[in-house]
This record gives C-alpha cells, sequence and structure tokens, in this order.
C-alpha cells in the first residue's frame, strides 16, 4: 500500500499539523479521528487494515487528520465562546488547507469526497458534510454525536448552533442545499450497546430532521451488544463501503 506523511504549518492554527494519505488512486476520503487523537489513529486502531481492499484496488484514497478538540470544544480550560472561535480555525484548515491539498493530490480532482469519522470524528464527519455538500457528497458517521452539549452545557451563541447540526438543521431551508443532500450517501450509524447512549439519541433525532425535509439517510442500528469501540467500527466501515458500492 502507498503511504505518504506530510507536516506543514497551518496558517490558520498557527502550528504544525500532520496528514497522511494512504493509496494511489480512488475516491477521495477524509477520516476524522476521535476526540483528541492523531492523525495515524485509523492505521494504528485496526481502520486501515479493514478497509485495506478497498485501497489496494483503487477504489478510495484515504487521506486521515488529527484532532484540535483539545484546543476548541474539549477544551475545559477557556471559555465555550472562545472554544468556539478555535473551531473555526479549525474550520478553516480543513476548507482552505486540507481540501485544496487533497484535491491535488488526487490531479486536481473536482470529484466529491466522502466524510467519515466515529465518536467525535462522526460529529466532524457530519458537520463539515452538511456544512460543505459542494465538497462532499457521502458521510459515514460511525456513534457520533451532533450537537455540543455534552462538551459545553447549555452555552450556545451564533458559532455553537451553526456548528450543532441537531440545532441548524431544521431551520435550514436552502434548496441548493437540501438538494444536494438528497442527492447525497447519508449513514448514520450507532450500537446500542455500552457508551453508546448520547449518539442513539443523537442519531435518531438527526435521522428525523433529515426525513422531515425530505432527505434520505441511512440511520442504522446495530445490536444491544454493539458497543461504542473499535472491534465493532472495524466491522461497519467496510460494511458500508460495500452497501454503498463504494
Amino acid at each position: 500500500m502507498e503511504i505518504e506523511y506530510h507536516k506543514w504549518q497551518s496558517p490558520a492554527l498557527g502550528q504544525d499539523m500532520e496528514l497522511k494519505v494512504y493509496g494511489w488512486y480512488g475516491r477521495p476520503m477524509l477520516v476524522f479521528p476521535a476526540q483528541g487523537s492523531t492523525f495515524h489513529e485509523f492505521e494504528d486502531t485496526g481502520m486501515l487494515a479493514s478497509v485495506s481492499t478497498w485501497v489496494d484496488k483503487g477504489r478510495i484514497k484515504i487521506f486521515t487528520v488529527g484532532s484540535f478538540d483539545g484546543r476548541s470544544w474539549a477544551n475545559a480550560s477557556i471559555l465555550p465562546a472562545d472554544r468556539a472561535k478555535r473551531h473555526l480555525d479549525y474550520d478553516r484548515y480543513i476548507i482552505g488547507e486540507v481540501v485544496p491539498f487533497i484535491r491535488r493530490h488526487c490531479g486536481n480532482t473536482d470529484q466529491k469526497f466522502i466524510a467519515c469519522g466515529v465518536s467525535m470524528g462522526g460529529y466532524h464527519a457530519a458537520n463539515f458534510f452538511f456544512k460543505n455538500p459542494d465538497v462532499f457528497d457521502t458521510m459515514i458517521s460511525m456513534s457520533g454525536i451532533f450537537q455540543l452539549s455534552s462538551l459545553i452545557g447549555d452555552y450556545s451563541d451564533e458559532t455553537v448552533y451553526l456548528n450543532s447540526p441537531l440545532h441548524y438543521l431544521p431551520d435550514l431551508e436552502d434548496p441548493r442545499y437540501l438538494e444536494l443532500y438528497r442527492k447525497s450517501n447519508i449513514v448514520i450509524s450507532v450500537g446500542q450497546g455500552r457508551w453508546e447512549g448520547p449518539a442513539i439519541e443523537d442519531a435518531k433525532n438527526l435521522a428525523s430532521i433529515l426525513d422531515k425535509k425530505g432527505i434520505n439517510c441511512w440511520l442504522d442500528m446495530w445490536g444491544y451488544d454493539v458497543d461504542h469501540d473499535w472491534p465493532w467500527w472495524r466491522k461497519m466501515l467496510p460494511y458500508y463501503l460495500e452497501s454503498l458500492g463504494i
């Protein structure tokens, strides 16, 4: 498997950021890590091995980025408003730096990407997908949350609202966005075992919001033995890639 390591100082974040690229060809898939984790988590946890067939056959090319949650939403040492501002910096890093890098790496492609992640990475996959349907046309969110109260409590401002899919999607009426969502693949996956409680409720709520807007999604509730843990996510991801015909 072709593997590349890249590092640059992000103008948006004011610090060095690293990423890895896996594969030689295929649909770009941007993978967000779990809360506070690294750009090499996908490889370290066996997720890469679980989808190696797709990579080796040139069906997907995977780009894995590092988390910034420890300086934004999960940074308990600063006020929620400041956490939200730091998330906006991460947003600028992903859309203004990583997305152009991916396009160049894939031969200046205008092909849309897959957004993928587990746990907090599942939140980011969903949030970036819904905010940027011109970039992403597939979302695979496994055991994600879709609002931020577990991290910042009851605090809200415009930035928090605009980065909480359960809050901004009910109010979204832009026909261009809605039509792009309707043409996309949206996978909302969650187990019903240990540590999945908040993700279960958020998954159901997100699916309900989308249904009311006439947007098809795949709400996939796994069994009561399916925990919020890597062995299950390693089963989920290849299942979804195969089911979606990727």
